[in-house]
C-alpha cells in the first residue's frame, strides 16, 4: 500500500474496501447523532476543498465532515480565486502543495482533472466529481443510504433513469452497485444512453416496463440544455414518458426505494408528490453524505486501512 491513497472513481476500491468503508460511515453516523458532533480522528490535519465547479451539497458535506473529524479546513472556490486571474490548475495546486495541505478534494468541470493533481502534488486527493466522468463518494453514500433502508443489497435491483449519457452519477454508480452484487437497469431514451455499452448492465427505454422489476428506482436530474443539444424533443415529451410520477409508483414493488442525488427538478424528472413521499430516500442520502465522507477522509489518511486498488 502507497503511503498516500486516494479515491478518484469507485474502483478505487474493491467490495471489501467499500464495505469497510460503510460500517465506518456507520459509527460516524453515530457521533453525528450525538449533542457535539466531533471526534478528534484528524486533529492536525489540513483538508482543502478545492472546487471549479458551484456545488452545495457535497462542497458543505465535504466541510463539515473534515470539520467533524477536527481537521483544519481551507475552502478553495475557483470564482473567488486567482483563477479569475488566469491562474492554472497546476499553479493552484503547487500552492497547496507548499501549504503542507493533507488531502484535497477537488471538483472539476474537466474529466480527469484530480489524476493531474495526484501527478502534481503529495497530498490525498479525492474526486468530488469529475466533468461527466466520476462521483464516487456520491456512490458510497448511496450504498449507504440503500443498505439503511433494505437491508442486504445482494440480488437487489436498481434502475438508473434520465439522462444516462451525461452523469457521473450514474457512471460511479453502476460500478458500485455491480460491485456489491446488485442487478442494475439503465432507463432512458435512445439519445440519452451511453454510445457503449457499460458491463453487466440492461439498457430500457420504458419507464413503465422497468418499475415493477425495482427494489430502487434513481432519479437523475435532466438538464435543459439537453433539450438545446436536440438530445429529447421537448421537456414535455421527456416528462410524460420518464417523469416518476405516484400514477407510476403505483405499479412498484412494495417497500420501493426513491432516490436523486440533487438537485431535484421537481415536476420535471420527479413531481413533489414522489419526492416527498415516505419512500423517497433523498433526504436519507443528504444526511448519509456528511457520515460516509468522514468516513472516506478517516480511511485515506490513515485512520483505518483501504481496500482494493486505493492508492
Amino acid at each position: 500500500m502507497a503511503e498516500r491513497r486516494h479515491l478518484l472513481d469507485i474502483d478505487d476500491l474493491d467490495r471489501e474496501g467499500m464495505e469497510r468503508i460503510l460500517e465506518t460511515a456507520r459509527s460516524f453516523a453515530e457521533v453525528l447523532r450525538r449533542p457535539i458532533k466531533k471526534v478528534p480522528s484528524l486533529r492536525g490535519r489540513t483538508v482543502a476543498n478545492l472546487f471549479y465547479e458551484p456545488s452545495t451539497r457535497t462542497r458543505l458535506s465535504f466541510e463539515l465532515a473534515a470539520k467533524s473529524l477536527s481537521a483544519d479546513v481551507l475552502n478553495f472556490s475557483a470564482s473567488t480565486s486567482s483563477v479569475e486571474k488566469g491562474e492554472s490548475l497546476k499553479d493552484t495546486a503547487l500552492t497547496l502543495e507548499a501549504m503542507g495541505v493533507d488531502a484535497v478534494v477537488i471538483r472539476h468541470p474537466v474529466a480527469g482533472a484530480p489524476w493531474l493533481l495526484r501527478r502534481w502534488i503529495g497530498a490525498t486527493v479525492l474526486n468530488a466529481g469529475d466533468g461527466m466522468h466520476a462521483h464516487p463518494t456520491q456512490a458510497l453514500l448511496d450504498l449507504f443510504t440503500m443498505r439503511e433502508r433494505l437491508g442486504d443489497l445482494e440480488g437487489k435491483t436498481i434502475a438508473f433513469v434520465g439522462d444516462i449519457l451525461h452523469s457521473r452519477v450514474a457512471r460511479s454508480g453502476v460500478k458500485a452497485c455491480r460491485a456489491m452484487g446488485m442487478e442494475v437497469l439503465l432507463v432512458a431514451p435512445p439519445t440519452l444512453m451511453p454510445p457503449s455499452p457499460m458491463p453487466g448492465v440492461e439498457l430500457i427505454t420504458s419507464l413503465d416496463e422497468a418499475i415493477p422489476r425495482c427494489d430502487v428506482i434513481y432519479m437523475l436530474r435532466m438538464q435543459k440544455e439537453r433539450q438545446q443539444e436536440g438530445r429529447v424533443p421537448s421537456l414535455e415529451e421527456y416528462t410524460r414518458l420518464y417523469q416518476l410520477n405516484v400514477e407510476r409508483m403505483a405499479g412498484a414493488r412494495p417497500g420501493a426505494l426513491v432516490m436523486h442525488p440533487g438537485p431535484m427538478n421537481r415536476g420535471v424528472e420527479i413531481t413533489a408528490e414522489v419526492a416527498d413521499a415516505p419512500y423517497a430516500a433523498i433526504t436519507s442520502q443528504v444526511t448519509a453524505g456528511v457520515a460516509v465522507r468522514m468516513a472516506t477522509l478517516f480511511t485515506l489518511l490513515g485512520g483505518a486501512e483501504g481496500g482494493g486498488d486505493a492508492g
